[in-house]
């Protein structure tokens, strides 16, 4: 009982983090202004947005694709800051995002283990979701 707690409350706290960050970023780069920066800030909110949902929300629609949301966060995250090294521009605000966004990555990391387990829990979710996607007659029909 004690273990299913910590882990839960270890879960919830994680979530929390993972929000917060990407919520900071999304403000560093909504602040920038500009067509890119506005729009990768709206792209954290909305992928943000998304995981805080899977993440917290006890509905099982949520829960079954959370590890969609876990992925694309993680995803744009590493995109992002691809992008940024790639072509710059390089400044002191860029780098400290940067900094942020590899914390994001480390805590979309520790969130993902603690709520899968390890790789193998994370490919037993994934191929659940979608078995249960064709049973309702969703994800996966063609």
């Amino acid at each position: 009982m004690m273990n299913r707690y910590r882990t839960k409350t270890a879960r919830r706290v994680l979530a929390l983090l993972v929000a917060g960050l990407t919520l900071l970023t999304a403000y560093i780069h909504l602040s920038l202004g500009g067509l890119l920066f506005t729009l990768n800030g709206i792209g954290y909110l909305v992928l943000g947005a998304a995981y805080l949902g899977a993440a917290t929300f006890p509905i099982s629609l949520l829960r079954d694709f959370g590890w969609f949301a876990r992925i694309g966060l993680t995803g744009y995250t590493l995109l992002t800051i691809g992008a940024y090294l790639a072509i710059g521009p390089y400044f002191a605000l860029g780098w400290i995002a940067k900094g942020v966004e590899a914390a994001l990555l480390g805590l979309l990391a520790a969130e993902t283990l603690v709520a899968y387990g390890d790789l193998a829990g994370l490919r037993r979710a994934i191929a659940h979701s979608v078995r249960a996607g064709r049973r309702r007659g969703g994800v996966g029909d063609a």
